[in-house]
């Protein structure tokens, strides 16, 4: 796995509101931290939590993506970083918000159905 692959799909899933192929991309007991910052666990409450974000507040973002870095742990495992710029969000009147810097940090493992996120964090920086 190269870190373009997953934070690929990730920005691509993201950028077109795509809760479900977002959830495809954890494991089955994925610990989330959403940009918007809800916690849940579990891939099917990780979908949920994407698709409630889709419906409010990043119902027409993008990501744009930025520096990324892959730090294997183990066999089939590693750690990912990976820098984007949030553009596109609204507030609930339906008018833009400026752009933000996020940081998904993700433990990453090899699964037969691809790469999954065992953790994935996505906080806004500085």
């Amino acid at each position: 796995m190269n870190a373009d692959s997953y934070t690929r799909a990730f920005a691509t899933a993201f950028s077109t509101q795509d809760a479900d192929s977002l959830a495809r991309l954890m494991s089955d007991d994925v610990e989330l931290v959403t940009a918007t910052g809800q916690h849940c666990e579990g891939r099917e409450a990780a979908r949920l939590a994407f698709a409630d974000e889709f419906s409010g507040t990043l119902r027409a973002a993008r990501l744009v993506s930025g520096r990324a870095r892959l730090r294997p742990i183990g066999p089939g495992a590693a750690i990912l970083s990976q820098r984007y710029v949030l553009a596109g969000a609204q507030d609930s009147t339906g008018a833009d918000l400026p752009r933000c810097a996020l940081l998904l940090s993700a433990v990453v493992v090899q699964r037969p159905e691809g790469w999954q996120a065992l953790t994935c964090h996505i906080t806004a920086l500085a």
